[in-house]
């Protein structure tokens, strides 16, 4: 259906795309095949920078291409495994997790033969970079996981997830790596953290287990470098890690958070409507848990929201008109 059919019949229209034609528009597919995830926009809006398991290698590495998708280009080293690239508040640097120096080879998966589980891989540290992929300087250098790191360019403060505490738990830090803080201590897995654009809100998905079976497993899994992502709900606080709250209670994976431009809502992933599926559509929500409304209906795997400094676009991934079980590409989408 195209652009004509929904100007002349919105109601057909809305009857096919669902509540993805009310908020999105000027779909774009950017990448072709493969598994890339994690888009993020530059604060000039013209690159993003995004990980992909492409070009012969084995597992992730980080590249950056312009937001139209032409010029993609490998930033990282093509050794170990990366996640969460990110641009600097000087639209020069970049920064990302990475394996490299604990392996050149990527490192063994998960085995999921008792359950879905993602890999916390000990060797992860965060790097920073030039974006021409010249490494400058380790920001993280303790023992375990240290990755999903965003940034917020207004106050230049980086959050991430660290297992630095002894457990997986949300700290802040600043551009060059100094003045780490934790944020939150409650045992369980707290991560993929992002601020507000304002820099006053955090926002983030966590697993805090409530029985003492629960805790056992979630601890055995940590031993094992492991941790089970299907029953993540969503956290705000204010940006120090005060005035936590959670405001979601679905029971399933609910991920992803990203805030809207004026800071009043979360958009993010989940699979509320098919819990324990693979099937993930994006998501809007008031900071107190209310005004839930479905952004997507395309079905399959839709994630990793991101809004356009000016606020007009936004970058996710997504499993759409995808050829493989597996192909997930980065789009872009005017938003309404």
């Amino acid at each position: 259906m195209n652009k004509l059919v929904c100007v002349l019949s919105p109601v057909l229209c809305a009857a096919v795309f669902g509540q993805s034609a009310q908020h999105l528009t000027n779909l774009k597919q950017l990448t072709h095949g493969g598994e890339n995830a994690e888009a993020y926009w530059a604060p000039d809006g013209k690159r993003l920078i995004f990980q992909s398991t492409r070009d012969g290698h084995e597992c992730d590495q980080i590249y950056v291409m312009n937001a139209d998708g032409s010029d993609v280009h490998m930033v990282s080293t093509g050794k170990g495994v990366t996640t969460c690239g990110y641009f600097l508040s000087d639209n020069k640097h970049i920064l990302y997790a990475s394996t490299h120096e604990a392996g050149a080879s990527c490192p063994a998966k998960p085995d999921r033969s008792k359950g879905y589980f993602w890999a916390v891989h000990p060797g992860y540290d965060i790097y920073l970079s030039e974006d021409n992929g010249k490494i400058v300087k380790k920001l993280t250098d303790t023992p375990g996981y240290d990755a999903e790191a965003t940034i917020n360019w207004k106050n230049k403060q980086i959050i991430y997830t660290s297992l630095a505490g002894g457990d997986l738990d949300i700290w802040t830090m600043k551009e060059d790596g100094l003045g780490k803080k934790q944020l939150t201590k409650t045992e369980g897995y707290d991560g993929g953290p992002v601020l507000s654009r304002d820099g006053t809100k955090m926002a983030w998905r966590a697993y805090h287990p409530d029985t003492p079976a629960k805790v056992a497993e979630y601890r055995d899994l940590l031993k094992q470098n492991l941790t089970a992502p299907m029953k993540m709900e969503l956290w705000v606080a204010n940006s120090d890690g005060s005035n936590a709250k959670q405001i979601t209670n679905y029971g399933c994976a609910s991920f992803a958070p990203t805030f809207t431009p004026d800071g009043k809502k979360l958009l993010f992933s989940s699979n509320k409507h098919h819990c324990d599926s693979n099937d993930f559509e994006l998501y809007t929500i008031n900071l107190d848990g209310s005004g839930l409304e479905q952004v997507t209906t395309y079905g399959g795997f839709n994630a990793f929201p991101e809004f356009s400094p000016n606020g007009k676009k936004l970058v996710f991934i997504s499993s759409y008109q995808g050829k493989t079980p597996y192909e997930f590409n980065v789009f872009t989408a005017d938003w309404k």
